[in-house]
């Protein structure tokens, strides 16, 4: 009943992205990877890092979107160096993903997500949310509309009912 209310509370707030550049990242395989070519597509947002303590969480994150992409689920991982534990450039990061826990899910360049160099994405998440990551593999689930749903803090595993459970709520 929280969540469900925490959910009507939100579809009256402004879209995190609506349609705007905060939506729009440099993609790690060129490019640029576009919150609006998800749209009606619930997205969980993740800023990550290679060499963190929980690094291992990717393939809990890869598990996720194996789970539940064939719904309409992205899994969208943002690597961030803000707290000094990324590789120092894009093509180690997703060399390193793809070896180490075969990642395949949708990755963004190396991207500020803290302070006032923070991709507007989370800039906007802050200002309308009031969420900003406190650490790596901090969560942030966007319903199809580009509204925040729910975030969670590193210690909340990819796959626990705590984000299970709005993504299920989300896709039925």
């Amino acid at each position: 009943m929280r969540f469900m209310l925490s959910v009507l509370a939100l579809c009256i707030a402004s879209p995190v992205w609506a349609a705007s550049p905060s939506g729009t990242f440099a993609s790690i395989d060129g490019g640029t990877l576009s919150l609006d070519d998800w749209n009606g597509r619930p997205v969980l947002v993740v800023n990550t890092a290679s060499m963190c303590g929980y690094t291992p969480q990717f393939a809990a994150l890869q598990e996720l979107y194996d789970t539940y992409r064939d719904r309409g689920l992205v899994v969208l991982a943002v690597p961030s160096d803000d707290f000094n534990q990324e590789l120092s450039s894009a093509a180690e990061v997703k060399d390193f993903c793809e070896l180490q826990y075969g990642i395949d899910m949708p990755m963004t360049d190396i991207t500020h997500v803290r302070g006032d160099q923070a991709h507007p994405f989370y800039k906007d998440v802050l200002a309308k949310a009031g969420f900003a990551p406190g650490w790596n593999f901090n969560k942030i689930l966007l319903d199809g509309h580009g509204l925040v749903v729910g975030t969670w803090g590193s210690p909340t595993g990819p796959m626990s009912e705590a984000i299970t459970a709005p993504i299920e709520a989300l896709l039925n």
